[in-house]
């Protein structure tokens, strides 16, 4: 076994070496994670929070708190369900501090439906009906139906139980089926 002599100044400069390549790695593969993930968190957010600017800043204070806390990911393989997690936890917070809730329906361009306009009164309602759902349904649905997770996958990306996920679902499609069908109630007494 060789003895190595290093002296207070060689060891704080090899730890200066490593520190810093460390570093540099760590800021390429926090851009390379950003890149291929920001066009995503900006829509979850924005279906979530139905506020663009609103999404633009969960997404931003997101991104910053993935950044501060990069060393504490354990798992790559759990990287986007960590993000997940970080985003959704953010636009619950900010969803819970706001006093009225917007609904920005020209933020999305329009999709006649089969006639041309059936489709707009329709997805009309449905936003209206999403504006009307808590955060944590409002965050169930999204990540079900727009993000096309299962349970588990949403409820390892919000911090929930399977079944309480399973049950936020349930109770939200309940109201926005009660709001499609009071809806579809008035167009039948308006004819």
């Amino acid at each position: 076994m060789a003895n190595i002599n290093l002296s207070m100044e060689g060891v704080m400069h090899l730890e200066a070496y490593a520190t810093g390549e460390a570093e540099a790695e760590r800021r390429a593969a926090f851009g390379r994670f950003t890149q291929n993930r920001l066009e995503r968190a900006y829509r979850l957010a924005g279906l979530v929070l139905r506020d663009p600017s609103e999404a633009e800043d969960a997404v931003h204070d997101a991104a910053v708190q993935a950044w501060l806390h990069w060393g504490e990911l354990r798992d790559l393989d759990r990287l986007d369900a960590w993000f997940d997690r970080i985003l959704v936890n953010g636009c619950r917070a900010r969803m819970r501090r706001r006093s009225i809730r917007t609904v920005d329906l020209d933020s999305r361009p329009d999709v006649p439906g089969p006639d041309g306009f059936a489709g707009l009164d329709d997805r009309d309602v449905l936003h209206r009906a999403l504006a009307t759902l808590g955060a944590d349904h409002r965050i169930a649905v999204v990540l079900r139906y727009v993000e096309d997770l299962s349970p588990a996958e949403i409820a390892a990306r919000t911090g929930d139980r399977e079944g309480t996920v399973k049950s936020r679902l349930h109770y939200a499609l309940r109201q926005l089926r009660a709001a499609m069908d009071a809806a579809e109630r008035m167009r039948e007494q308006t004819r």
